[in-house]
């Protein structure tokens, strides 16, 4: 397949208001537009066919000659006029597979995501941990690209961002903006976050926080005054405080719920559901606000009832639940009442 032909396919998804693209030897050039995968074409692609397009979207030559080597490979790519992707390559069934997200050409405002304003207010908190969760496709990288773009645009601070790949570019507003490529300007998230604190940061977003030592470092950071917005693949708050907890050692764990209580500003956490009408996925979202209530709990073992409580009271926190969220989405019209019936049982299920 020629490269203009696979420019003028990806430019035709994009236009569609696609999120993914897949593609795979043996099958059509599919897109995910909201929520649905849909064919973009009637020609199955070869392996040849898929491997060429593989080496077109891997930036470097020194990659390029590794692939074949490769079973998975993540890189970012750009296309002049349409936009930037995340692309994975992989092997399936001996074969090349690549599934690239499409990633927003400008930076969305938190108020054009539909997002709750406690969300620009926990941007600019002057340190302390924040943590954006979501099940891949839930919206995470969006919204903590909204956020940083909210503390460019407010406040003269040094930003350094620790990505695998770089999805989002910022240019210096009021802020400087240090963009680092885990594989290219990093070796790690983890060897990057640590390097980050010799850097005279104010904000660090860590994109991967599942290694024990990223974990610990991103608490310290956090406690030597740093503001530290860190993503999870995580589905709700409380799971998000299981598994920071999880992360930790165990003969350190006690002192890990202190740690954490005393470190942690808030959990945000998301889902894009179907809209009643129209094509764009609404953002249902979670808040668990560190408040003084919060913090004796976390200073325990987890009591999952508790913090479920104190986030159904909510108060002036800006505190919210899945389940208020979602309602007042469908007493809004924005979704469907099949819609909100099941993503709430989804939720007790939890």
């Amino acid at each position: 397949m020629a490269g203009a032909s696979m420019e003028k396919i990806i430019k035709a998804a994009v236009d569609r208001g696609a999120s993914d693209l897949h593609i795979k030897a043996g099958d059509v050039f599919k897109a995910r537009v909201n929520g649905r995968l849909v064919p973009l074409t009637k020609q199955r692609l070869t392996p040849d066919q898929t491997r060429a397009i593989a080496m077109r979207l891997v930036p470097s030559e020194r990659d390029r000659s590794r692939l074949e080597e490769t079973r998975d490979f993540d890189c970012s790519w750009g296309m002049s006029g349409v936009g930037r992707f995340r692309v994975n390559i992989l092997r399936q069934r001996s074969s090349f597979m690549i599934v690239m997200r499409v990633l927003p050409f400008e930076i969305p405002a938190l108020e054009a995501l539909n997002l709750p304003e406690v969300l620009g207010e926990l941007a600019l908190l002057p340190n302390g941990l924040i943590l954006v969760t979501g099940v891949s496709g839930s919206g995470k990288s969006s919204t903590i690209a909204a956020m940083l773009h909210h503390i460019n645009q407010n406040q003269s601070r040094h930003v350094v961002t620790i990505e695998d790949p770089i999805e989002v570019l910022h240019r210096d507003l009021g802020s400087s903006i240090t963009q680092r490529e885990v594989g290219v300007d990093t070796d790690s998230a983890t060897v990057g976050l640590q390097a980050a604190l010799r850097q005279d940061p104010d904000v660090i977003f860590v994109g991967d926080l599942s290694d024990p030592v990223a974990m610990d470092t991103a608490l310290k950071a956090a406690e030597a005054g740093h503001l530290v917005i860190a993503a999870m693949p995580t589905p709700d708050a409380i799971t998000t405080i299981r598994q920071t907890l999880a992360t930790l050692p165990r003969e350190e764990l006690e002192i890990g719920r202190v740690r954490l209580s005393q470190a942690l500003r808030a959990v945000v956490s998301l889902q894009l559901l179907p809209p009643a009408e129209g094509e764009t996925r609404v953002p249902a979202v979670e808040v668990l606000i560190a408040t003084d209530e919060v913090r004796e709990v976390l200073k325990d073992p987890l009591d999952a009832e508790a913090l479920r409580k104190l986030m159904t009271k909510g108060g002036s926190s800006g505190m919210v639940t899945f389940a208020k969220s979602v309602k007042e989405l469908a007493s809004a019209g924005r979704i469907s009442s099949e819609t909100a019936k099941a993503v709430t049982r989804d939720a007790r299920g939890n």
